[in-house]
């Protein structure tokens, strides 16, 4: 908080009768930085603010945390924030700069929902940073506008956040979700929290979880580490740092979140198949599978992007030493993941090994081949014969709202129907890489109903291509799966039941 003793400055002068110059708030500025960033370039607010956060090494954790609640807290609100500024102001250049948005909005948050931050601060804080964005003039507006909203507040109280981010939504996804869970299920995904969500950590098969928890508590006591509620492999960490820095990265674990690891666990790939991720990005899912068909089995991954088969490949491409698993030595693993985590590996010590229960028998990760394909065109080089296929195919991406908030002001009604067909195109043709009675899950990270059902439905329907394969649907065999579809061939999962990102995934037998 600036030291006011001399004087507001909301006249432009100091003591001396000098413009002084506004002193934004460090937390402020790094979340102003980012939203600008959201809403100019199209960045992802997770990677943003992660970037923002590494070169703000200064910023203590308290800070970070503030940067980091005002950024997801203004994108799920956003609209509700502009509408109540809208009530005193009409809407003018200072949407226009998204530096001065930014602050301006952040205010509006900090009046509305953290009653951690005094009124007088939050109005401060937005001013400055606005007016060393746009001017004295465009501070001026934000301290009138600001002081207003504070004055509504105060005399009506703070709004209810879940109402707003309901409201925020846009009026295509909420019907949608009404349509896809119910009114009252659709409410409870878009107000879903913690936001943003916590950290998944999955263990690599044989992995004592207990031990590992106990490890990482010891290596991050600051942190929080606690056992996943859906996946068996699945630590869930808050405030734990960069995961780099912790034992076993790379090694016996890698950043992945936990509903992310069901999808892949509910493939059911057993020791010994030939499994194929045919949307594998950057191969989080692969590292898991590929650990799996161990020993005697291997993995192959395809993708359209063949920048992120290329980081697959530098972290995937050392196979084991034998068909029992290399040991830890055997070379640092890399994965990056489909959910836009950056991740770099190093090996354990051979104390910490055998601390949390591994050793030298540990397996390595290991993808065997490796395609760029657009499987809308055709199958490309990739071979047929697979035991099982996983297609993860590209979606809106709605399931993931508590961790991009920013998909909802990115996508529309009009693109359902597009990646719908898109999604049946991909697991079609991929599915011709099966053998007969093989097994194939389509998954998204979507919960809404035009994405999920209605695409395993036409997957399920007579063909109307002449490929030469039919999918029926079929109970899923890996008992996670089992278990969340109640015996069933398709299940979704959501953030507000299972805690994890909302997913839906269906299981077929290939047949020709």
């Amino acid at each position: 908080m600036a030291d006011r003793a001399k004087g507001d400055g909301r006249d432009g002068r100091d003591g001396a009768g000098v413009a002084p110059r506004p002193r934004e708030s460090a937390p402020r500025a790094v979340a102003a930085r980012v939203l600008a960033r959201v809403w100019g370039s199209d960045a992802f607010a997770s990677a943003a603010l992660d970037a923002e956060l590494r070169r703000a090494q200064a910023l203590d954790p308290r800070d970070a945390g503030l940067a980091t609640e005002l950024v997801y807290g203004v994108l799920r609100v956003q609209v509700a924030l502009e509408a109540r500024i809208a009530e005193f102001a009409a809407k003018g250049r200072w949407t226009t700069d998204p530096l001065v948005r930014a602050h301006v909005l952040m205010g509006a948050y900090s009046l509305c929902f953290l009653d951690r931050v005094p009124a007088f601060a939050a109005v401060s804080e937005a001013v400055d940073g606005a007016q060393a964005a746009g001017g004295p003039r465009v501070g001026a507006f934000a301290n009138a506008v600001l002081r207003k909203l504070a004055a509504a507040v105060e005399s009506s109280g703070r709004p209810p956040l879940a109402g707003a981010v309901v409201a925020s939504a846009p009026g295509w996804l909420r019907g949608a979700l009404r349509r896809s869970l119910g009114r009252a299920a659709a409410e409870a995904f878009l107000s879903a929290g913690p936001v943003p969500p916590p950290t998944g950590l999955c263990l690599g098969p044989g992995e004592d979880r207990d031990a590992w928890l106990e490890a990482l508590r010891g290596a991050a006591p600051a942190g929080s580490f606690e056992a996943g509620r859906v996946s068996p492999r699945a630590i869930v960490a808050r405030g734990a740092g960069d995961l780099r820095r912790l034992p076993g990265f790379g090694v016996a674990w890698i950043g992945q979140e936990e509903g992310a690891q069901a999808l892949a666990l509910a493939l059911g790939a057993l020791p010994g198949e030939r499994v194929l991720d045919a949307c594998a990005g950057r191969g989080n899912k692969s590292w898991l599978l590929s650990r799996a068909v161990l020993p005697g089995g291997a993995v192959d991954a395809a993708d359209l992007y063949p920048a992120k088969l290329s980081q697959l490949r530098e972290a995937l491409s050392a196979p084991p030493a034998s068909s029992e698993g290399a040991g830890a030595e055997g070379g640092d693993v890399q994965p990056g993941g489909a959910q836009g985590e950056a991740l770099s590996g190093e090996a354990l010590s051979g104390e910490a090994l055998a601390g949390a229960g591994g050793g030298l028998g540990r397996a390595a990760a290991f993808v065997r081949e490796t395609y760029a394909v657009d499987w809308t065109v055709g199958a490309g080089d990739v071979p047929e014969g697979y035991d099982r296929v996983l297609v993860d195919a590209p979606c809106s991406g709605v399931g993931t709202l508590r961790r991009r908030p920013e998909i909802a002001l990115w996508r529309d009604a009009d693109d359902l129907p597009r990646l719908a067909d898109l999604q049946v195109a991909i697991a079609r043709r991929a599915a011709t890489r099966a053998r007969d009675g093989g097994r194939l899950v389509f998954a998204v990270c979507s919960v809404l109903r035009e994405e999920c059902e209605a695409v395993a439905a036409r997957l399920a329907a007579p063909a109307e291509d002449d490929l030469g394969v039919r999918l029926e649907p079929a109970p899923f065999d890996a008992e996670i799966a089992r278990e969340l579809s109640g015996g069933g061939d398709a299940f979704r999962l959501l953030p507000h039941v299972h805690g994890t990102d909302g997913y839906f995934a269906a299981m077929f037998v290939v047949r020709r």
